[in-house]
């Protein structure tokens, strides 16, 4: 069996099949697809390319609220923040310098400068992101790494429920979608880094560095 991606437990069984297997984990219950049936990095770029996000999109910024709003509600003035993930059309961050933040951006594809975690920030946010990583271990241990005391770490994604909410999910049909959280996902990271953890709603949850 493979090992988790996240946990790097070996404790992993084939959890569901269709085009993809999906295996998953069961100390962090998190649930992922195999290296070898990730999408090219160019195949997974054509599909983000067509990604039609604008910061002029009302009902886009309103989705990208779910995530804005509980972080920054917790900031300081004039915080410094991270959008990782920011995509072809950079809108959450442009909501946080609306109301006085400063931001910067990094997107593996649209933003690849690595200089940006050469410092720290206040608060880092990723919208509908973690669900592309391939190595999610790492990902997000440097993003905790970039992190200030008392920083936040926002994370908007939709969360796997049970076994037979999985098999109607319309959200493991798209191919650059690789490893899905649990609930549990998320409360192992907050006990491997000491964190406290706020949920928020469906898809968003918040890691506080103490």
């Amino acid at each position: 069996m493979p090992h988790c991606p996240l946990c790097r437990s070996l404790k992993t069984t084939l959890f569901y099949q269709d085009k993809r297997d999906y295996y998953q984990c069961s100390e962090c219950l998190m649930v992922f697809v195999t290296e070898h049936q990730f999408l090219s990095l160019a195949a997974e770029k054509a599909m983000y390319d067509r990604h039609n996000n604008s910061p002029d999109d009302p009902y886009y910024r309103t989705f990208l609220g779910r995530l804005f709003k509980p972080v920054a509600e917790r900031l300081a003035p004039q915080s410094l923040g991270l959008d990782f993930g920011s995509g072809p059309g950079p809108t959450l961050s442009l909501m946080f310098e609306e109301v006085g933040h400063n931001m910067m951006l990094y997107d593996k594809f649209y933003a690849p400068d690595e200089q940006v975690f050469m410092q720290t920030y206040d608060f880092i946010t990723s919208s509908e992101v973690v669900e592309h990583l391939s190595q999610p271990r790492e990902e997000l241990e440097r993003l905790w790494s970039s992190l200030k005391p008392n920083g936040i770490l926002g994370i908007m994604t939709k969360r796997i429920l049970n076994y037979d909410a999985f098999t109607q999910w319309h959200y493991k049909n798209d191919p650059t979608h690789i490893c899905f959280f649990s609930i549990n996902s998320f409360q192992w990271l907050a006990q491997h880094w000491d964190a406290t953890l706020i949920v928020i709603g469906n898809d968003v949850v918040l890691l506080i560095k103490k």
